[in-house]
């Protein structure tokens, strides 16, 4: 029998990268996992990776009515929910004197609003006991150049995973976050779509670690949180290699 056997779980943004791994690890296990994304393409490609233990959905975490949509999904494929990875959102760059209105709206819609009406839609699904996990980013609490609308729609969302733990307290649901710093996968690089082998050699330089990191140490950090980190709610733990601590 798998750890995870018989939970269920839901993943936003679980096409690629992070909460792709996510969800295969926890597949492996014997979880049943609902996924979102919004490319049919990849949904259909990561579902058949997967296999016949997870759905897929496609489901814009930008737009209020296809949450509501996914709520029902969700309901009707699982009843109640063990576990939720609020970790659907994008990137973008731009200097600060450059940053149009339309990138500053589409990260906090996407990064902030998105999760925070997820998690209000799904939160009559989570069974008493159960985890919400958050994707925040180290970059909300480092002041680096050409990010400021992006850090600042992650930092909106550390602030909320505090407020959402204090409210959800009383129906014995936690919620936490996962901060990534720099990790080896496909989002990254298509924020740094013209990174040499020099730049990143120099941004490796920058982590105590010296390396980037792998979507399965994301993903071991995010299924503490949602499991085994019954005694926690509200914090945020950091996944950079000691980026923002050292």
């Amino acid at each position: 029998m798998g750890r995870y056997e018989g939970k269920k779980v839901v993943i936003t943004g679980g096409s690629s990268g992070l909460g792709l791994a996510t969800a295969r690890s926890l597949v492996d296990e014997g979880a049943r996992v609902l996924i979102t994304g919004r490319d049919q393409d990849k949904l259909s490609a990561a579902r058949d990776q997967l296999g016949e233990n997870a759905i897929a959905v496609r489901s814009d975490g930008a737009s209020l009515p296809q949450i509501d949509a996914l709520a029902d999904r969700v309901k009707a494929e699982f009843g109640t929910v063990d576990a939720l990875f609020a970790n659907a959102g994008v990137t973008g760059s731009a200097p600060f004197e450059a940053t149009s209105e339309e990138l500053y709206d589409q990260l906090l819609t996407t990064n902030a609003k998105g999760p925070y009406f997820t998690v209000q839609k799904l939160a009559p699904l989570l069974a008493e006991g159960s985890g919400v996990v958050l994707t925040t980013s180290a970059v909300n609490v480092l002041g680096l150049p050409m990010l400021s609308a992006y850090a600042a729609s992650k930092a909106a969302l550390r602030s909320m995973t505090r407020s959402l733990a204090r409210e959800l307290l009383p129906r014995k649901i936690r919620v936490n976050a996962v901060s990534p710093g720099p990790i080896d996968t496909r989002i990254m690089d298509e924020s740094r779509p013209r990174q040499s082998a020099e730049e990143t050699k120099a941004l490796v330089a920058q982590i105590p670690m010296l390396r980037l990191g792998n979507p399965s140490e994301v993903t071991k950090a995010a299924l503490f949180l949602a499991f085994d980190a019954t005694y926690t709610t509200g914090t945020e733990l950091a996944v950079d290699g000691g980026g923002t601590q050292l």
